[in-house]
């Protein structure tokens, strides 16, 4: 059977060889390279014409140019000066990717060190020259283990090089040339590598492909390889010393494709490819993808966890503040600036009695408050006692657990009734009895135990809110404080939207009252902006510190990337010579590095809601939403894209034969 005929694959814009016009046509050709202060020439002034359908050896020692002439000829390397042409084709004018897909449609090569992915299968290695010619998964995998059955390996086609011997890998080197069906077959000391009978072998092969049609470029040294080519080009110190002129060859059934920037693999054949690969090349160094994913995790749980605390803290805050009313204000003694407190005598209950007549106030407290020691039985508790009015639990919104509060009678009789805290209570009645009806001594005056007031929790500054007394303002002035003053009114609107009216309604009123500026009126609204911009600025202080690890996880990445394309210089190089453009070359380690970063990015998200709930375990307030998640995750993916451009560039803009020369 025909094997070029039976693994032809359908390419576009094709035309038939032309038996008149040379195929390869290489015209004064030099390859000068500097050397410190040497320009050493590889090549010098060499020209050569090949012609569809040869086959011929091109033989020189070691240092001769004959590498340097064969990888000109495979469009690896670039002359210095000279002309090169394809089928006409000028070479020396084609960028890149156009010299990419010249190298895909129309060399194969057969490397002396066989040059296969250590860590792809056999099918996966042939695989690789139709990946970048755009072949559909299901045609090249069919191909690729027809040209392994075709050779012998069809029992070894999922095998990795590790597990192959030498001619066996030098076998699946061979089906991989031949992958795209190309016209030209060069191979560079095939048999170097190989013991005698495994090197026949390979010889074999080669005399039946060119029987079969193609042109083969052997690159040896020994006599008896050469033997084997109807042509023997022999090449000393840089130039061609010696050659058989051939005619033209009858043409065969090969095609020479037209170069076409488009052509290649498409973006989600290429995506998928590059997504395979970055999976199995971070299998492979799992310990150090690992320790790369731990930065990426760290950085996305940190921005998780963070924001959902900050989140958290600041909803709590604004909770505590709108528990107090949104629509209060409390004046305190002092002029703005001056710290307000018991020790400064400028308001009284008078004032209290004035602000109710003012429009749109619907109720007003005065308290008078100070640490006190309560005794009830043997057991003594120092609280805070405050003297206040019977509108307290309406202002701030406390209702009552058991019993009552104290009335405007109670005020008015100065009766000796009390209100207790929960913690007061706890502390009093240990025993948990019912302390309604029960008495307490403050200062040594019995007070009866009338209400408890249901439990409120700690303020935003930790304070116990249920550590407190409530007397009425009348009895604790003359049985408790002594003097006549409060130190504090807090006042209830009845429309918010007039609260700024009110508030200089209430200053002109005591400004008149007093005749100086005594006082000061906080607006709970202001206080509730203050506390939301404060706690807005703490929860981006919190992200900007977690987007500090994010980014440490990010040069970590970069880092790690930067490594593996100098660990990978000569798989770049295969790739390139098989065909693969830049932009693939850039694609497949960018998406290694988004691999990396989206692995962690979602492992760091799930760690973070886990780090979240833990800490709400321990009383922490902690809100989780959908943004800082994503947010977080985005940022992962898009440091992947950042952080792995600069290696991805690097990679794609090596020189295809220094890159496959690289150990």
């Amino acid at each position: 059977m025909n094997l070029a005929k039976a693994e032809s694959i359908a390419a576009p814009a094709a035309a038939a060889t032309d038996p008149a016009a040379p195929l390869l046509k290489l015209s004064h050709i030099s390859r000068h390279y500097q050397s410190g202060d040497t320009v050493v020439r590889a090549l010098d002034d060499a020209s050569l014409t090949i012609w569809p359908g040869e086959f011929l050896a091109i033989m020189g020692q070691s240092g001769s140019g004959k590498s340097t002439l064969m990888n000109i000829i495979g469009c690896l390397d670039q002359p210095t000066s000279g002309s090169y042409q394809v089928l006409g084709q000028e070479t020396s004018i084609l960028d890149a990717d156009e010299l990419a897909a010249l190298r895909r449609h129309t060399f194969g090569f057969i490397f002396q060190r066989y040059n296969l992915l250590a860590t792809a299968t056999a099918t996966e290695n042939v695989e690789i020259p139709a990946v970048y010619a755009g072949v559909s998964k299901r045609e090249r995998i069919a191909r690729a283990r027809r040209l392994l059955t075709r050779l012998g390996m069809g029992d070894r086609s999922e095998h990795r090089p590790a597990q192959l011997s030498g001619g066996q890998q030098q076998r699946v080197a061979v089906a991989r040339a031949l992958m795209n069906d190309p016209p030209v077959i060069l191979a560079d000391e095939p048999t170097g590598a190989l013991d005698s009978k495994s090197g026949q072998e390979v010889l074999g092969l080669l005399r039946q492909l060119h029987a079969e049609g193609r042109t083969i470029i052997l690159i040896t040294h020994d006599e008896s390889i050469a033997a084997n080519a109807e042509r023997i080009i022999r090449i000393r110190d840089g130039r061609i010393a010696e050659t058989a002129e051939s005619a033209p060859k009858t043409a065969s059934h090969h095609t020479l494709h037209h170069l076409d920037r488009a052509d290649g693999a498409g973006l989600f054949t290429e995506v998928f490819e590059s997504t395979k690969t970055a999976l199995r090349a971070l299998r492979v160094n799992l310990f150090r993808t690992v320790l790369t994913l731990l930065g990426i995790i760290i950085g996305v749980a940190s921005v998780v966890t963070m924001l959902a605390v900050g989140s958290g803290s600041k909803q709590k805050v604004l909770d505590q503040i709108s528990a107090m009313g949104t629509n209060i204000l409390s004046v305190r003694p002092g002029a703005a600036g001056m710290r307000g407190g018991g020790d400064i005598i400028t308001l009284t209950p008078d004032d209290g009695e004035a602000i109710k007549s003012v429009a749109n106030v619907a109720q007003v407290t005065p308290e008078r408050g100070g640490r006190q020691t309560l005794r009830h039985g043997d057991i003594d508790y120092q609280t805070t006692v405050t003297g206040t009015w019977a509108e307290m639990p309406l202002i701030r919104d406390w209702p009552m657990a058991s019993g009552s509060f104290f009335s405007a009678r109670d005020l008015r009789s100065y009766a000796p009734v009390i209100v207790l805290g929960q913690t007061v209570v706890k502390n009093l009645f240990p025993d948990g009895s019912d302390p309604i009806g029960q008495y307490v001594r403050v200062k040594n005056v019995p007070f009866e135990v009338i209400g408890v007031l249901a439990a409120k929790g700690a303020t935003m500054f930790g304070s116990d809110q249920d550590d407190a007394a409530f007397v009425p303002l009348t009895t604790g002035l003359i049985r408790l404080f002594g003097r006549a003053y409060v130190n504090s009114i807090t006042v209830n609107v009845q429309d918010v939207k007039k609260i700024d009216e009110t508030q200089q309604a209430i200053t002109t009123l005591l400004l008149d009252r007093h005749r100086t500026e005594d006082f000061n009126i906080r607006n709970m609204s202001s206080i509730l902006d203050m506390a939301t911009e404060t706690q807005n600025t703490l929860t981006i202080l919190l992200g900007a510190v977690a987007a500090i690890s994010l980014l440490v996880g990010g040069i970590g990445v970069m880092n790690i990337m930067l490594v593996s394309v100098t660990e990978r210089t000569r798989e770049i190089g295969l790739r390139m010579a098989t065909g693969a453009r830049r932009r693939d070359i850039m694609l497949q380690f960018s998406t290694e590095a988004s691999v990396v970063c989206t692995v962690g990015g979602i492992l760091g998200v799930v760690i973070g809601v886990l780090a979240g709930l833990v800490l709400r375990s321990f009383d922490i307030a902690v809100i989780f939403s959908v943004m800082p998640a994503l947010l977080a995750f985005s940022c992962a993916f898009a440091t992947g894209l950042l952080f792995g451009w600069l290696p991805a560039r690097k990679a794609a803009h090596l020189d295809p034969v220094v890159a496959l020369a690289s150990e």
